[in-house]
């Protein structure tokens, strides 16, 4: 990252992008935008009032609807739309980047933006509302001249997507009456450091009205997330709704009404496509299915099994699918049928779950009585093997928790992609030294639930071996923490091009719609810039600095907040006015 020297009042405190794009250049010349720019897409003009983004429920649309998918022209009207909606009406006065009484802002007869053109020098793959990984070129440059002319460039339109959204990111509101950035001219030059760049939300242990979830995915691509991974049943509830088994969620969920319909999971992943998050729906099996009993009581083994639950499951209420049951399977089948070509057009993945699956279980289970893994293993196997060749033969390709590979010892397919998260075990490199594409969720860093305590309730004879009640992987990850964390630490040169990317995961035993926002942002965030620009700095080779990187996390935060989403502080006031005051440099 470079930047040029000149400094003027007008300036903010910090040339705030998130995340940090590979090379930067800006200047200190102020330029005012509205609602008049001329905005061209490879030569066409773009209509700025064409469509209404007033809400997350209804994303602008251009071109012809695709039955399959979203469209290129899609994308990019809902690109420009989002950038319209983002700098005109999402926009913030920066006052607590400046020092305290300072006069920060220009003239309001400034000059002005005068045309953005979007250049899309390539042709987008089939694939683009549903890509695999790597197959959309993310990559972007974008050039603003003092004269207040724009050009944005790019490979693919969610290349553009991308480009529109750090565009955004130069723009302030005015106290005096317009939006304005301070840093022309601008020139940079940008791509991820990984393809897959996901948020991972729990949607089963609490219900989420489906606006809460879009926020989730509208915060997410402002910070370059690629995709959202929809844990959609556990344990304790399922409210998907399957179409071809209704009595899932009638029976399943916790109310009636707190389930999520089919429309409402189009809703869901259409948004994602248009905005170029790809949704990614996860029922996990056979393990943390305790919720399938009350609608089919005979495909479940263990359940509930009080007091001692913990001897057969993770979490109450125990229970597990039973591993050598044909109504299972033909259960499964009929689930996947019913719901597989649904998200096919939008997605081309589909994860089949497999962690914390608890041996115990079989010994309740009247197709297998035993918790021997020379008679489990092989029924494992056939499991998995049944429920992925399903999901192949719906044009999708499966992802599984790492237990499947590495605790199980399964044989599993080149297109699966396994999901590592315990990082006590090593989990990313052991997968990766077996030769098979991993994403991590590394719990000790990406978790974002951690560190509020037990939710479990403790009787008075045990109570004590427990206190002070922490939880399993406290402590609180705080956006230092997260940002800390380097999906590449301790892979072999060879073996760091299957490390695909990440996820940073937030679950919901003490998270629901209240304080949901707050537990994700802006610490998502800060694992989203590790994702798109790299762990390291690529000067010093070391871990990227906080001091550098905490104002524009704090600038980026108060951007989400002006979205709509209810981000925690990264510092108070005090810091963000006065630089790097609140540093630290003494060592503990």
């Amino acid at each position: 990252m470079k930047f040029i020297n000149a400094v003027v009042a007008c300036a903010p405190a910090v040339s705030a992008l998130w995340p940090i794009p590979a090379t930067y250049n800006h200047g200190d010349t102020a330029l005012f935008l509205d609602d008049s720019v001329k905005v061209t897409y490879n030569g066409q003009e773009v209509d700025l009032h064409a469509a209404s983004v007033t809400s997350f429920a209804a994303p602008a649309k251009y071109g012809t609807t695709n039955s399959s998918s979203v469209t290129s022209a899609q994308i990019v009207g809902t690109a420009v739309q989002r950038t319209y909606q983002t700098v005109l009406n999402q926009s913030y006065v920066p006052w607590q980047f400046h020092p305290r009484n300072a006069k920060f802002e220009p003239t309001a007869n400034g000059s002005s933006i005068t045309s953005i053109q979007l250049v899309q020098n390539a042709t987008d793959p089939k694939d683009v509302g549903k890509p695999l990984t790597g197959s959309v070129d993310e990559s972007y440059t974008l050039d603003l001249s003092t004269s207040g002319n724009v050009v944005i460039s790019a490979k693919s339109s969610i290349g553009l997507a991308r480009g529109l959204t750090t565009f955004t990111q130069l723009f302030y509101k005015s106290s005096n009456g317009g939006f304005y950035t301070p840093l022309a001219p601008v020139s940079i030059v940008d791509s991820p450091k990984f393809p897959y760049r996901g948020l991972h939300m729990d949607v089963s242990r609490s219900y989420y009205p489906v606006k809460d979830i879009l926020r989730q995915l509208d915060a997410a691509a402002y910070s370059k997330l690629n995709r959202f991974h929809l844990h959609a049943t556990d344990a304790q509830a399922w409210p998907l709704y399957i179409t071809s088994k209704p009595e899932l969620t009638d029976l399943g969920a916790y109310e009636k009404n707190l389930i999520y319909s089919a429309s409402d999971l189009t809703d869901i992943q259409e948004y994602g496509a248009l905005i170029g998050v790809e949704v990614i729906v996860e029922i996990d099996s056979p393990g943390h299915t305790s919720s399938v009993w009350f609608s089919n009581p005979d495909l479940i083994a263990a359940f509930n099994q009080q007091p001692s639950w913990d001897t057969y499951a993770a979490e109450p209420p125990s229970g597990t699918l039973k591993l050598n049951s044909t109504a299972v399977y033909d259960f499964l089948n009929e689930v996947y049928d019913d719901l597989l070509p649904r998200l096919n057009p939008y997605t081309s993945y589909f994860h089949t779950g497999g962690d914390e699956v608890n041996l115990n279980a079989y010994l309740l289970d009247d197709t297998v009585r035993s918790n021997d893994t020379a008679v489990l293993q092989p029924l494992m196997q056939k499991f998995v093997d049944r429920n992925h060749n399903q999901v192949r033969a719906n044009g999708l390709h499966p992802l599984v928790w790492e237990e499947m590979l590495l605790t199980w010892n399964l044989t599993l397919g080149s297109d699966v992609v396994v999901h590592a998260w315990d990082s006590v075990e090593g989990s990313v490199g052991k997968v990766t030294a077996l030769g098979h594409k991993v994403v991590s969720s590394n719990y000790q860093f990406w978790y974002l639930d951690c560190g509020q305590g037990q939710w479990l309730d403790f009787y008075p004879n045990v109570s004590a071996s427990w206190w002070p009640f922490p939880d399993y992987c406290s402590p609180r990850k705080n956006w230092r923490l997260v940002y800390s964390y380097d999906p590449l630490a301790n892979i072999p040169a060879n073996e760091t091009h299957l490390v695909l990317g990440g996820v940073v995961a937030i679950w919901s035993e003490q998270t629901d719609p209240i304080n949901l926002d707050r537990q994700v942002w802006p610490r998502a965030a800060a694992a989203a810039e590790v994702l798109w620009s790299g762990a390291k700095d690529p000067v010093t080779g070391q871990n990227r600095s906080q001091v550098e990187a905490s104002p524009r996390l704090a600038d980026h935060r108060e951007r989400l907040v002006a979205r709509g989403v209810q981000a925690e502080p990264v510092h108070m006031v005090f810091c963000t006015q006065n630089g790097t005051q609140c540093g630290e440099i003494h060592s503990k």
